[in-house]
């Protein structure tokens, strides 16, 4: 503020001296016109994001190809639990969305460089998070599972049978944490897809993803029939991360309440097969 104070004084300092007779007219036409763009900047970085979004008329959303969350349907529309209450939350705003995939490793920059909005898929609310982004409240229930080929399965049911294996897990992700956290030894790779890729492959003996993912991903009837998972490592809460000071995160936490009391968030979990968390006004 105290810099807009003082561009709005340089400007009309500015004017004044023209009034006056100033006979630099040329350099002064062009003072005026750098001194308005700086205040138009300044006015402009000092925008909530809320108004930065309806202005544009489109929330972008950052996105990884992560089932039941995020994913692509044959027509190549993104659909899924969170695709589909970010469709909903735009509508509410009124504006349009837009879904854009990134790098995990690089959400929070992503963020910061207002490529995208949010980061809304399937984010575990982790100290590191929080503390680099705003949040929303948890409105879904996770944890993390350690996937392995379904013919050893049995010997893989507790944590201190997982020393010896080598893990891959999705770079900057939860299942990460827990892997650190553990002392496993394992490999990061860019997405829990391609964990998965490298336990069917043989590149690596086990994962560690989202229990959800897990649950659409793995198993009998899937693209993964010969893995499986075993034991849970944690538990854990979803919530969609905004810019550091953003108040989208309270204007979406006002929307997830009033779709969690309509009971249209619980209709869309079933959809898709998840557990939304109790979201309260």
């Amino acid at each position: 503020m105290k810099k807009k104070i003082a561009m709005t004084a340089a400007l009309m300092m500015t004017l004044s001296l023209i009034g006056c007779g100033n006979t630099e007219t040329a350099e002064t036409t062009e003072a005026v016109a750098s001194t308005e763009e700086t205040v138009a900047e300044e006015t402009a970085s000092e925008e909530s994001d809320l108004t930065y979004v309806l202005n544009k008329g489109t929330l972008v959303v950052g996105i990884t190809d992560f089932a039941p969350m995020d994913y692509k349907d044959e027509n190549g529309e993104w659909i899924g639990f969170d695709a589909d209450m970010a469709k909903a939350y735009a509508k509410y705003l009124g504006v349009d969305v837009e879904f854009v995939e990134i790098d995990w490793d690089n959400k929070i920059m992503e963020l910061d460089g207002k490529t995208i909005d949010c980061v809304w898929n399937g984010m575990t609310l982790t100290d590191e998070v929080t503390s680099a982004m705003e949040c929303s409240n948890a409105y879904c229930n996770n944890a993390q599972v350690v996937i392995v080929p379904t013919d050893v399965a049995d010997q893989y049911q507790d944590e201190a049978s997982l020393t010896d294996l080598s893990f891959a897990v999705e770079a900057g992700s939860a299942g990460e944490e827990q892997a650190t956290a553990l002392g496993l030894n394992y490999t990061p790779v860019k997405a829990q897809s391609d964990a998965l890729m490298e336990v069917a492959a043989g590149t690596s003996d086990a994962a560690i993803i989202d229990s959800l993912m897990a649950a659409a991903m793995v198993g009998e009837g899937t693209g993964y029939a010969d893995l499986t998972y075993t034991i849970g490592l944690n538990k854990e809460e979803y919530g969609v991360g905004f810019r550091k000071g953003s108040d989208l995160a309270a204007s979406l936490n006002n929307f997830f309440a009033e779709s969690y009391a309509d009971g249209s968030m619980m209709t869309c979990a079933e959809t898709y097969g998840v557990q939304a968390a109790i979201v309260e006004q």
